[in-house]
């Protein structure tokens, strides 16, 4: 055994430093470290990435992730241009052993990691998801890119890239005339188990619907549930970009920036009308107000933060953990449910820029496929219960002497 390797299982990483926001003209973040200085290589990336378009929020989790990068580094003494390939190994390593922050958490709360009996969804585990830690190590190694190409950092990256079965970068001397290739996994890189996007059934959305206890928070949901856009993009939306008359709703979408309209359910703007109706005189219904706000004064724009909370309360009386992207993955599976739907015309209402994202969702159902080998199992069970009946056209009694009886 190396006495060089470390041991990871006595180190104590400290929840030191913190990612501050910087406001106004430019939103963007600043890591600061145990001292509150800045860390101006960390920031000047952050910078970066914000002139580049990324959304606010797409920023905000780079730095957290950076932020775990560097009080790994802080705690084991390594600078941030003296990181290695064993750096990354064992920060890799860490992360899949740590546990995450605490959060107050109610005594009669599920337990970490334990399966919902009803929607069949796991509650968040104490320790970092796989998807998680792979996001991170993209994170980490974006950023050493970053200043390697700036000449502000180390020549070589400590995150290894993937690489082909040659050894080589993947797609290093790609031939035009031929298909890109996947290539392995990169080393440290957490295998992301398969999963089946989430689906609401009908008599469950029906039962959060109910839940909800305003004309505005049905109304919203029987947004999400018709259009499937995304949980950022329908709370964004202005009162200039609903066209009540075609039925069609505005959003400006995550990847692209751009202006899409979107077909949406009559019903939707029924609720809408009597959330409209219900605040009419206190809230403004013109311009670039936004059309969904804060039901309580001071009236303001209505945050995903606090439409999360509205379906935590909903999920608490009903017993589930359904989520805002429940709501997107279930209308996709609507839509594709419907045959007068193709699946370019489901592509164009959910803004994926590949078909093969949206075909995910043509897999079948879990619960309608335990439906049917339920239904299955009954049959089989039921036909071995009925006694074999004799060829047609001969009696009973005249096989019996043809035959003979089985003793």
């Amino acid at each position: 055994m190396d006495d060089s390797l470390r041991d990871l299982a006595r180190l104590v990483v400290p929840r030191v430093g913190a990612l501050v926001e910087v406001g106004e003209p430019v939103v963007g973040f600043r890591l600061m470290d145990a001292d509150g200085v800045d860390v101006a290589e960390v920031s000047e990336f952050l910078h970066d990435l914000r002139a580049r378009d990324w959304p606010v929020g797409s920023v905000r989790s780079y730095g957290l992730a950076l932020l775990r990068w560097y009080r790994f580094l802080w705690a084991i003494g390594i600078a941030w241009d003296r990181a290695s390939r064993a750096e990354a190994r064992d920060f890799m390593l860490w992360l899949g052993s740590t546990r995450k922050p605490d959060r107050p958490r109610k005594a009669t709360a599920p337990a970490p990691g334990s399966v919902n009996p009803v929607t069949r969804k796991s509650y968040p585990s104490l320790f970092y998801a796989p998807r998680t830690r792979r996001h991170n190590r993209t994170v980490v190694r974006m950023f050493y890119e970053y200043h390697r190409v700036q000449g502000t950092g180390p020549l070589a990256n400590p995150m290894p890239d993937r690489r082909g079965s040659n050894g080589e970068r993947v797609n290093a001397h790609h031939n035009p005339l031929e298909p890109f290739v996947a290539g392995r996994r990169a080393d440290f890189q957490p295998k992301v188990p398969r999963r089946q996007p989430p689906n609401i059934p009908d008599a469950a959305f029906d039962a959060l619907f109910a839940a909800m206890p305003s004309h505005r928070d049905r109304a919203i949901l029987a947004f999400y549930i018709s259009t499937g856009a995304r949980a950022s993009e329908l709370l964004g939306v202005t009162c200039d970009r609903v066209d009540v008359g075609q039925q069609l709703i505005g959003v400006i979408r995550k990847g692209s920036r751009d202006l899409q309209w979107l077909p949406a359910s009559p019903d939707s703007f029924v609720w809408l009308r009597l959330y409209q109706q219900e605040f009419a005189g206190r809230v403004s219904r013109s311009g670039q107000a936004w059309l969904w706000q804060t039901l309580r004064r001071p009236y303001r724009a209505l945050t995903y933060a606090a439409m999360r909370a509205v379906l935590q309360r909903a999920n608490g009386t009903l017993g589930t953990n359904w989520s805002l992207h429940d709501l997107r993955h279930s209308a996709a599976k609507r839509m594709l449910a419907d045959p007068n739907l193709s699946l370019v015309d489901v592509q164009w209402v959910m803004g994926h820029a590949h078909v093969t994202t949206t075909q995910i969702y043509t897999e079948p159902v879990v619960e309608e496929v335990v439906e049917r080998m339920l239904i299955h199992h009954r049959t089989r069970a039921t036909a071995a219960s009925v006694p074999s009946l004799p060829a047609g056209g001969y009696r009973p009694e005249v096989l019996a002497t043809l035959l003979g009886t089985p003793q």
